[in-house]
């Protein structure tokens, strides 16, 4: 009773582990069972690994403790995968060195011993299997060793290529939406500049980013955890300032035609939805604090009369913008709970620089180019001319 107990415990976790890391590793497909050891796993550790953050007070110190989740997440999981499967192998290997009757020559401790040195394709020569189906069992073992260690070693680029994708596209928008990225800010950068036709190009390329960030994100839903480079920016804040631009394009905004912000909310909203549903986070009825109040919405009026951005949304505007909002944001704000992510609101904060901006001359820099962009600053060395000054001093005088 006890030889049949152990096989069925052996065979089991060994079947249970191939199969997860098959799952995770190289179907590339979601997994609708309900338990799984990947999805236990990272609930797990996740509630762990975020209890102790919050413990951190908010900050950089923080997010640099939660950026560590994601690659040693994975690691332990490789290692979890690798024991369980020499312990069921081990199990399995004590079973069948007492085939044919013949007396077990070691313990069970011993031949998980030999299991992990199979494993791992050591061959000590200390402890050696006896009998024809201990034999074959350790060439299997030797191979599935071999294989799994292949395969992540194959696993991880792909991993991390899916993530720099990812990012290339949330480091983008500083320059067009700011740190953190905000609606507001996007579409006064484009009227500023006499870019408002681009934005359907934008728009376009962003619809392309969702559609890959839930097809990776639900055959690899641990790429969620992995955290941008800088603290005030995120895949899931990129994601909330897209969506809002959007929203705001078809509701109100003169100049722009709807149809691609129409296709690309709904991509958005599309990926919103399966993620949560991926991750098993349950959806918040109302959001909390609100991420517009009536005065935010005065204050996007305001950028946009600044920027000449024509508003057309009417008296209605603020009572449709809420319903749309309720069709995303309890999504939004909840994965942002979950994974501790700050969501952005509609209007920038505060008026710090953004990331391309800072470093020495970051000030001169950014007036050189809003300057010349707008055309002021080309006027202005114009002017100069007859003064015959130089370029430099005409810029510096103009940059004062």
């Amino acid at each position: 009773m006890t030889v049949a107990l152990t096989l069925l415990l052996g065979v089991g976790l060994l079947v249970f582990v191939l199969q997860d890391a098959f799952e995770v590793m190289l179907l590339p497909r979601r997994v609708t069972r309900r338990w799984r050891l990947t999805g236990v796993y990272f609930q797990v550790t996740w509630a762990f690994w975020t209890l102790t953050a919050k413990l951190i007070p908010a900050g950089p110190r923080r997010e640099r403790f939660l950026s560590i989740y994601g690659a040693l997440s994975m690691m332990l999981l490789f290692s979890l995968w690798a024991a369980t499967l020499i312990l069921a192998f081990g199990l399995i290997q004590w079973v069948a060195q007492q085939a044919g009757g013949a007396a077990p020559t070691s313990d069970v401790r011993e031949q998980v011993y030999l299991s992990g040195v199979t494993f791992f394709t050591l061959g000590y020569g200390d402890v050696v299997p006896h009998t024809p189906p201990a034999r074959v069992l350790a060439v299997v073992e030797a191979g599935a060793g071999f294989g799994l260690i292949a395969v992540v070693i194959g696993y991880l680029p792909v991993l991390y290529q899916l993530f720099s994708r990812r990012e290339a596209h949330v480091i983008q928008l500083d320059g067009r939406a700011g740190s953190p990225p905000t609606a507001t800010t996007m579409l006064c950068h484009h009227a500023e500049s006499s870019g408002l036709e681009k934005l359907d190009d934008l728009l376009r390329a962003w619809e392309i980013w969702g559609a890959e960030l839930l097809e990776s994100h639900l055959s690899y839903p641990m790429l969620a955890y992995y955290r941008s480079q800088h603290d005030d920016q995120s895949w899931l804040g990129a994601l909330a300032a897209i969506m809002d631009t959007c929203a705001l394009i078809l509701i109100g905004v003169q100049d722009i035609k709807p149809l691609q912000a129409r296709m690309t909310f709904a991509m958005l909203r599309q990926v919103v939805v399966e993620l949560a549903r991926s991750l098993r986070v349950p959806t918040a009825k109302i959001v909390d604090p609100p991420r517009l109040n009536p005065g935010d919405f005065d204050k996007i009026l305001g950028a946009f009369e600044t920027a000449g951005l024509v508003w057309n949304g009417g008296s209605s505007a603020l009572e449709t913008l809420a319903a749309v909002r309720a069709t995303y944001e309890p999504q939004l704000t909840s994965l942002g709970d979950y994974l501790l992510i700050p969501v952005p609101g509609w209007v920038a904060e505060d008026q710090s620089a953004d990331h391309w901006e800072r470093g020495p001359r970051g000030i001169i820099a950014r007036r050189l180019i809003v300057g010349l962009a707008d055309g002021s600053i080309s006027s202005a060395a114009n002017r100069g001319k007859s003064a015959g000054r130089s370029v430099a001093h005409r810029l510096r005088d103009r940059l004062r």
